[in-house]
């Protein structure tokens, strides 16, 4: 076999290779990998100003009729009753925990709600999860940090203590609307459409975050549980 005639063999059987490949792939599409877990972050940028990360909000709401998760920040925490009032007939997804304390910094714990549940029972079972958490918590850690987490697990065992900073609800841009003017509220950051809550990296306004999303004083009293 001549030079010339291996070259052409070798040519036809890449092509053949090249058309077998393309004729698999067009027919057998490969499914996209999945979206990477926290790749959309739903909260101010650290030390972003609070007054600019506010007036950003309004733009970043879904199209009339489109239905979108979306983090509703609260003012101060609240209990679980009044957090469920405050988003009324959103369904709520993901719940924000946290323990206020003064001048202390305390965890964000982030528990997803069960599905199909009553909105009540499964933000119940949130925060029993959380002070569970917290126990343990207090357990593996010592010093202030295992203090504050004492603290923090006697406060998420009473069912009345106002513990909930925010919820990740699904609504459409009417509910949306209806909840940035409720009581209470204080930002409603909504997410593109189509993603979905394992996407999402949650880091809401603190209470004591006035001017900047700067991490907030950490030299207060740490009273004993």
């Amino acid at each position: 076999m001549t030079g010339r005639v291996r070259a052409g063999v070798l040519l036809a059987c890449a092509v053949v290779v090249l058309l077998t490949a393309w004729y698999a792939g067009s027919r057998f599409p490969q499914s996209a990998p999945p979206p990477s877990p926290g790749s959309v972050r739903l909260g101010p940028e650290p030390g972003e100003e609070v007054s600019a990360y506010l007036a950003r909000l309004p733009a970043e709401l879904p199209a009339p009729g489109v239905a979108v998760l979306a983090l509703v920040q609260f003012e101060a925490a609240q209990p679980v009753p009044d957090a469920l009032a405050a988003v009324g007939g959103a369904t709520p997804v993901t719940a924000v925990l946290r323990v206020p304390l003064p001048r202390v910094q305390t965890a964000l714990r982030f528990e997803p709600l069960e599905t199909g549940a009553p909105a009540p029972a499964a933000l119940a079972t949130a925060r029993e999860h959380a002070r569970r958490q917290a126990e343990v918590d207090a357990q593996q850690l010592s010093g202030r940090a295992g203090a504050v987490a004492a603290v923090e697990a006697q406060t998420l065992a009473d069912a009345a203590a106002p513990c909930v900073l925010a919820l990740v609800v699904r609504a459409d841009r009417a509910g949306l609307d209806v909840l940035t003017g409720v009581v209470g509220v204080r930002a409603v950051h909504a997410a593109p459409p189509g993603v979905t809550a394992r996407e999402l990296a949650l880091s809401p306004l603190l209470h004591e975050q006035v001017e900047r999303a700067d991490p907030p004083p950490d030299d207060g009293v740490v009273a004993p549980s």
